[in-house]
């Protein structure tokens, strides 16, 4: 048999719903629809705002970012195109010695790149780890040069290969002369020397080669 609803229930029904909607409205601060249905994704936080975790670690990650420019040379600074103010900061932190001084001005320097458009520092940095990268490994290869020289005088003829205009009488008697110094134990001015002149030979090279 079925059950009589009565209309004044509904009328009831309908008002404790209303009144429930009202509730939350004023809960959450905001109107609610009246279609409203709870969701377990209502109790997560949807908001687009970063996190204080997400906040710190960026903070952290510009301070790093400024303290990378202190390292840098004044000629590679003024090849990024830094504001004034952060260009003056990081001078200011590459004079100061005192340990104390020095993390507080970084961590100045890092409110102040907080407020600048990071991305053409980051670009120029980038550029300026490439070169150095490069230069390091060109170091590095001079360096084997010198060693394979020491070794065997018959690297001579690479050198001559590479660097035609290379004196090779002179880097002869370097050669005698850094031997005989590891020989003696004494200073290595002329380990040094072929060290010296194989860079000059590789920066003429590298003249050339670009005219």
């Amino acid at each position: 048999m079925p059950i009589a609803f009565d209309p004044d229930d509904q009328i009831i029904i309908e008002q404790t719903v209303e009144n429930r909607l009202d509730q939350e409205s004023r809960y959450h601060g905001r109107p609610m629809p009246r279609n409203f249905s709870m969701h377990d994704e209502d109790f997560t936080d949807g908001s687009a705002r970063p996190s204080k975790t997400k906040k710190k670690e960026a903070m952290h990650e510009l301070q790093d970012l400024g303290a990378e420019l202190v390292e840098l040379s004044i000629g590679q600074l003024k090849r990024i195109n830094l504001p004034e103010n952060i260009y003056e900061a990081v001078r200011e932190c590459q004079k100061i010695t005192a340990h104390g001084a020095h993390r507080r001005q970084l961590q100045y320097l890092g409110k102040l790149m907080r407020s600048a458009d990071d991305e053409p520092i980051r670009a120029g940095l980038a550029l300026i780890r490439g070169e150095s990268s490069a230069e390091t490994a060109r170091l590095h290869r001079l360096e084997r040069m010198r060693t394979r020289l020491l070794e065997d005088e018959t690297a001579l003829a690479d050198i001559a290969a590479t660097w035609p205009g290379a004196d090779l009488q002179h880097l002869r008697q370097l050669r005698r002369n850094a031997l005989k110094e590891q020989e003696a134990g004494k200073p290595p001015k002329n380990f040094r020397a072929i060290f010296q002149v194989l860079q000059e030979l590789d920066q003429q090279g590298a003249t050339h080669a670009a005219e």
